[in-house]
């Protein structure tokens, strides 16, 4: 039986920033014939986790996208689709997590079986990305709602990337969509009936995928890597500037949809001297292209360098550790005396 999908992202409706997910939609209903909702933020959210706005008053618009490339209008009330418009759907100004439980607890309660977030533009791969993951994010919210989900990335390898190879990846992806959906996988702690809470998959986007054979796919786990300094103070002719140039250099090609859709950091008065302003301005390029050798066999980021997509089931919570107390004693052993 075809799961009710409700496709979300963290890249926002498709464009530049977003290339993805219309393809990735097209597939799913029109080659394998599924049922899907779309609510998606109405402009990127990268590099956001699992956030929720609670103060803000949350709004949302209707979209129409159209051939080829999902590109459509806005409407503030719901309408028939004009000529041309594939189907209606969401736009949130609010983060992709609260997209999701937007999506399943007030527009389509209990409509909905399984949510796939993404294709999000760039891989997701290893705990220094997926835990500030939007795309990672919006599937986690899914899970502690106790709705399946699958968040997808596609690595970029290639820049820029060749158009040939979006379909090949939609179709990859299909494939893994519908193998984990029939073959979901067992976890004693699991929150929803004893299953694995989610799934996280990257695909690189290399030529590789256009060959007849394609490419492997492995079962991984995360590579728990780290990162350092995230952002660099800001002199002061820059302080009060309202485009903040944050290198391209981010988890592939995000670092440079973060500049173009950063603000200004705060209300700075231009009388005043700022002297603390910083900008995000990380350096990913060693958890982009590290060497094959020091990557763990079988991690996600092995994965990737390797060439290959990758699954990484994941549980919905910051794991912790069992030590033999916590996990084994008695009541009285797990009392710490201090």
């Amino acid at each position: 039986m075809s799961p009710r999908v409700l496709l979300v992202n963290d890249d926002g409706p498709p464009g530049p920033q977003s290339p993805y997910i219309y393809g990735l939609y097209r597939h799913l209903t029109t080659n394998l014939g599924w049922e899907v909702k779309v609510v998606v933020p109405s402009s990127q959210k990268s590099w956001i986790g699992k956030a929720f706005h609670i103060k803000e008053i949350t709004k949302g618009r209707y979209y129409y996208p159209k051939e080829p490339d999902g590109m459509g209008k806005v409407s503030s009330a719901s309408r028939p689709l004009n000529e041309g418009e594939v189907a209606e759907w969401v736009l949130l100004d609010g983060t992709p997590a609260t997209c999701t439980n937007i999506a399943l607890h007030n527009l389509y309660p209990g409509k909905i079986d399984l949510v796939i977030s993404g294709p999000n533009l760039g891989r997701n791969s290893s705990a220094a990305f997926a835990m500030s993951s939007g795309t990672v994010g919006a599937a986690m919210s899914s899970a502690l709602s106790q709705i399946r989900s699958i968040a997808i990335s596609y690595g970029t390898v290639l820049h820029p990337t060749p158009n040939e190879l979006f379909e090949p990846a939609d179709i990859l992806s299909g494939r893994i969509i519908q193998y984990l959906w029939n073959n979901w996988g067992k976890d004693a702690d699991g929150m929803r009936n004893g299953e694995i809470d989610m799934y996280n998959v990257n695909v690189p986007m290399i030529m590789e995928l256009l060959d007849p054979k394609g490419i492997d796919v492995h079962w991984t786990h995360m590579w728990r890597n780290s990162y350092g300094q995230l952002f660099k103070a800001v002199s002061t002719p820059d302080a009060t500037s309202t485009t903040k140039d944050v290198p391209n250099k981010g988890p592939d090609v995000a670092g440079q949809f973060l500049a173009q859709e950063s603000e200004s950091g705060g209300d700075i008065s231009k009388d005043e001297p700022a002297t603390l302003v910083f900008k995000f301005s990380p350096d990913f390029q060693p958890l982009i292209t590290p060497s094959v050798g020091s990557l763990p066999v079988g991690s996600d980021g092995w994965a990737i360098a390797k060439g290959h997509a990758s699954i990484t089931p994941l549980r919905a919570c910051f794991a912790h550790v069992d030590h033999d107390p916590a996990a084994i004693g008695t009541e009285s052993l797990r009392i710490l005396k201090l």
